[in-house]
């Protein structure tokens, strides 16, 4: 339907809100590269223009966005202990970037940070100071674990398999590819570990969570759980 029409049919003002979740919506279908004002006030029933009511700019409109991807990451309840806190935080935050795979590269890209991105970062570094971090162990920590689910999310994004028969199909093809013998770590790998039922790249997260989890007690001396 063209905008015009669309247009005419509006029954409510548009909100800022309304007008970020949309947006949100077009990156999630169509990744962050193809959204355009033109297109968001298309899929809302209005002219590009009117946009600018409630946001003021593209970099605005980026900066709504990642604030609401950060307002679906789940906030560490310190009452849990610091360590079961952040798993679960990390948890929730790579189940986020599943959603909006766009944001992966944006997330701490933004000069002008929303109220859900401040409220984010302040109650991570509350949990880990209030378990007896020092300031630069707390840095060290909060810039490993984003680095560790930020990193783990993007590559996850870009496998070029998802479910475990496509898992075992790629792998199958990439191991008829080596020279029988040439790459023998390559191919115990995916024998003894990859092909076998039931593995599920998706898996490797906790895991290595884990590990992660476990650096950070031990590099601030053993700081309770």
């Amino acid at each position: 339907m063209p905008v015009t029409e669309r247009t005419a049919v509006r029954r409510a003002p548009l909100s800022r809100d309304e007008v970020l979740r949309a947006a949100v919506a077009l990156a999630d279908e169509s990744g962050i590269g193809s959204l355009s004002m033109r297109k968001l006030g298309h899929a809302l029933g209005v002219e590009a223009m009117s946009l600018y009511n409630h946001v003021a700019s593209k970099s605005d409109l980026l900066d709504g966005m990642v604030d609401i991807v950060f307002s679906e990451i789940g906030l560490p309840d310190g009452d849990l202990g610091w360590k079961l806190a952040l798993r679960q935080r990390a948890i929730s935050a790579r189940a986020v970037l599943g959603r909006h795979q766009w944001a992966i590269g944006l997330l701490e890209s933004r000069r002008s940070p929303g109220l859900a991105t401040l409220r984010h970062h302040e109650a991570v570094l509350g949990c880990l100071r209030a378990a007896g971090f020092s300031i630069e162990t707390t840095a060290h920590a909060y810039s490993l674990l984003d680095s560790y689910i930020y990193g783990f999310a993007l590559q996850e994004a870009s496998l070029p398999f998802g479910s475990e028969a496509e898992t075992a199909e790629v792998t199958q093809e990439i191991a008829a590819q080596l020279p029988a013998g040439e790459y023998p770590h390559l191919t115990e790998l995916a024998v003894t570990h990859v092909l076998q039922p039931g593995y599920r790249y998706a898996d490797e997260f906790e895991i290595g969570l884990d590990l992660v989890l476990d650096a950070i007690r031990q590099a601030a001396g053993g700081t309770g759980e």
